[in-house]
Parts: structure tokens; sequence; C-alpha cells
């Protein structure tokens, strides 16, 4: 659908948190900047029932598959100063929050350079939308006082941590892309001396109707995620079982 188009010389960009998919999880801020943009440059992540709160924008696909067909960072980056150059309030729709592993800062800074202002609207991120899901906190007193939020691999392969701050008891992290490096991160984190009945549950389409969980421990992931044939986006959560497992395991201590 062709945009109407405003009267600005120079249009307005706005990168969007989409959350991590269900449209109820939306900021009021993003669904007004929705209902009022004229494109909408989005993920592949981002469902339909969010692209549809923008019937009146032109849609312009710009996702990025992990492993997969991906369209180049540059030639976004273009679209998004064309588009804004044309005079179009113009949103960059993020899966989750863009601050969160959603490359904002290399679109950000080619927008600075051709002096095109911008803002940005957060989003849920998908660890928020996964432990609620379980119906745990990613922080609790005297279990953990920090959280860590961290990609399985980037541009160079699997990506390397503090294992030795990750395998201490207690420690809770989050880690995206992680899928296909959870024999990596297994093994890794027992070198360095993790239980390995350490819980981790992996939560894909994260508040999705095709939301799906894994809860498994850190001696059984990779075997268990083999074996689930689990699809879509997933957070590994380090440290986290859902709250019916952590029951089941207190009634057990209890008991012996």
């Amino acid at each position: 659908m062709t945009p109407h188009h405003h009267s600005l010389s120079q249009g307005e960009v706005a990168f969007v948190g989409a959350g991590p998919g269900d449209p109820e999880l939306l900021t009021l801020r993003a669904l007004r900047l929705l209902t009022t943009a004229e494109v909408v440059l989005h993920d592949h992540l981002v469902p339909d029932d969010i692209l549809a709160l923008a019937p009146q924008a032109r849609m312009v696909a710009v996702g990025k598959a992990g492993f997969g067909p991906s369209m180049k960072q540059d030639d976004i980056n273009a679209l998004i100063i064309d588009h804004a150059r044309e005079g179009y309030r113009v949103v960059r729709l993020k899966s989750g929050d863009p601050g969160v592993f959603g490359r904002l800062d290399e679109e950000t800074r080619a927008l600075d350079a051709a002096g095109i202002a911008f803002h940005v609207t957060p989003g849920l991120t998908a660890a928020s939308a996964a432990a609620a899901s379980l119906g745990v906190s990613l922080t609790r007193r005297g279990r953990n006082s920090d959280l860590r939020l961290l990609t399985g691999h980037d541009v160079k392969g699997f990506a390397e941590q503090d294992w030795r701050a990750l395998a201490r008891p207690g420690a809770v992290a989050a880690i995206y892309m992680g899928k296909r490096a959870a024999r990596f991160l297994q093994g890794r984190l027992m070198m360095h001396g993790a239980d390995p009945q350490t819980p981790v549950t992996v939560v894909a389409n994260a508040a999705r109707p095709t939301e799906r969980r894994l809860p498994a421990t850190l001696s059984s992931l990779a075997a268990d995620l083999d074996a689930s044939h689990i699809d879509g986006p997933a957070v590994l959560l380090l440290g986290l079982a859902p709250r019916d497992a952590q029951t089941i395991r207190a009634n057990r201590q209890e008991a012996l």
C-alpha cells in the first residue's frame, strides 16, 4: 500500500521495539508510532499481528535470519536514510528491544552521519517474557545480585564469555541465539566447574501462541535440544527452572 505522503521536508525515524511478539505487550508509544507510520522497515521475527497495527504504512521486510539469507546491514541503513530523506515518517521495527542484540548502534551511527534525527522506543526483551512465562524472576535476593544478557555467537563464531563467573552457584544468564551454541556453552561451563545439575530452561517463541519450554540441566542441555526439534527464536535461561519444577525439587529435598 502506498502511504499518504505528509509535507515534512525531511522525515522522522523512530526505532521501535516490537517486544517478543504478543501485540498486548507493546508499549503505548510503540502502538502510537505504528498507527501513524508511513513506512515500516521490519525484522522477519515481527509477527503479522503487530504489522497489522500499521495498515496504512508501506511495509519493507529487512530481516536477518540466523545462519540463513539476510539483507546486508549497509543496505538496511541506506533504506532507512532514503525513506527519511523522502520525507516519510519511518518506523524501524525490531523484535524485542532494539538495544538488546538488535544492531541498533550500527543504524543510528548511519543516521548520525547522514544528519537525520531519530528516537528510540524500547520494547520488552525476550529474557523478561521468557522468565514471566516460567513464573520466575530474573533476579532474586540471596540467589543472584546480577543478571547477564549474553549472545551465543557473534560475527567471529561462538562467543567467549566470563565462564568462571557464569559457572558460580546461583549465577543467572539469558543467552540469546544460543540453540546452535548449546554444546559449546555446556562444555565451557562444565570445564570451569559449573554443577552439571544447574537448571537451564529453553524458551522458544516466548509470549506467542507457539511458545515452547524445554526444562533441562546443564549436563542434558545439548542432547535435550537435539531431541526436541525446537523451532523459532529461543532464549536459554541459565540457572532458572520453571516454577513448577522448582516446587517439585524443593519437595524432594524436604523428603530427604
